[in-house]
């Protein structure tokens, strides 16, 4: 399932992703600057998150709270083996009913839980971009 977007039709992308994904376990793939992090924030808002979503690059994580429970932000573009995803108590965190949105996820490929949903972000151009849910 793929949808194409403008930047300016974030909320179309969103709406996309909740309606048609299967697991609260959202990992995300794109380049640096594909848009992971504003699509992230934009879901976070969705979900009735207050503060912008912003990436936790150096802190591996950021938690967020709303009406529709906790939701964990994972960015692991920085670490350097999955051992650090495991200090940090990375199953934990899976084995919790929150939303987790995880950037980077192919840093911790042997961590993951089965029951995910790939959002794939491709660049089509500076203001266009094809989503799509694996």
């Amino acid at each position: 399932m793929s949808l194409t977007y403008d930047l300016d039709q974030m909320d179309m992308a969103v709406h996309y992703i909740l309606s048609h994904t299967k697991s609260r376990t959202l990992l995300f793939y794109g380049e640096m600057g594909a848009g992971k992090t504003t699509l992230i924030n934009a879901l976070a808002r969705e979900l009735g998150v207050e503060e912008p979503a912003s990436s936790p690059t150096f802190s591996l994580v950021n938690e967020y709270h709303s009406q529709e429970g906790t939701i964990f932000h994972f960015d692991f573009y920085r670490i350097e083996s999955e051992a650090e995803a495991l200090d940090m108590g990375i199953e934990d965190y899976f084995n919790t009913e929150a939303w987790k949105f995880v950037e980077w996820p192919q840093k911790i490929q042997n961590l993951l839980p089965q029951d995910v949903q790939k959002v794939e972000i491709t660049v089509k151009n500076e203001y266009k971009r094809l989503l799509k849910l694996c």
